[in-house]
């Protein structure tokens, strides 16, 4: 082995220890892709999907998957029920990872974890967006009043309760404002199908 060879190695587990990383992370970095297999190889890397690998000692949470996603698929923001679990909105944690693409965006492929893609344009994909870090990775998310807002223009995936539990959530909990969350109903333009709900609730 080389006498550079150590060097690619802490320096690709340094690379994976600040979050996911890609195949293509590597190139950036300046480290051969030969040395993925390497250290999966040797138990220091496990591959969590298709390009897609972690550290094997890497703390996983319940919101690890959302930074996953967000690796593969950069233009995704993470909605409705991921969004709801990431706002402390929902005790259920969703069995798939909801991102909110480009109406004319290709699909996503990804295998794990599993994806629920819904699409939309103009100011209802690009209006009430924030971002956060999750286990390193810059991850772009629905705000609260969005998300709300989401669960019922999207209640045919959700399912009506589910807009209802979390309108009350929000409002219950004081997650935001309920201007707010008029502005993101016209955005999402289910203002005047959210109002009564709304108007019962406030």
């Amino acid at each position: 082995m080389s006498p550079a060879a150590p060097t690619k190695t802490s320096a690709l587990l340094r690379l994976a220890r600040k979050g996911p990383v890609r195949a293509r992370d590597l190139d950036d970095a300046g480290i051969p892709r030969a040395y993925l297999k390497r250290l999966c190889d040797r138990g220091l890397l496990e591959q969590v999907d298709r390009g897609l690998y972690r550290a094997a000692d890497a703390p996983v949470t319940e919101l690890s998957s959302l930074a996953e996603v967000t690796k593969r698929v950069p233009h995704a923001v993470v909605c409705l029920l991921s969004a709801l679990q990431v706002h402390g909105m929902t005790t259920e944690a969703p069995r798939a990872v909801w991102v909110l693409i480009d109406r004319h965006a290709r699909t996503p492929k990804a295998t794990s974890p599993t994806l629920e893609v819904v699409r939309a344009s103009g100011e209802a994909l690009a209006h009430g967006v924030e971002t956060r870090v999750i286990d390193g990775v810059k991850v772009r998310l629905t705000r609260p009043a969005k998300t709300v807002a989401d669960c019922f223009r999207f209640r045919r995936h959700v399912g009506l309760e589910v807009a209802i539990a979390a309108l009350k959530d929000y409002l219950g909990k004081r997650k935001g404002s309920v201007d707010a969350l008029v502005d993101a109903a016209r955005a999402d333009r289910i203002h005047a199908f959210l109002r009564p709900y709304l108007e019962a609730l406030a």
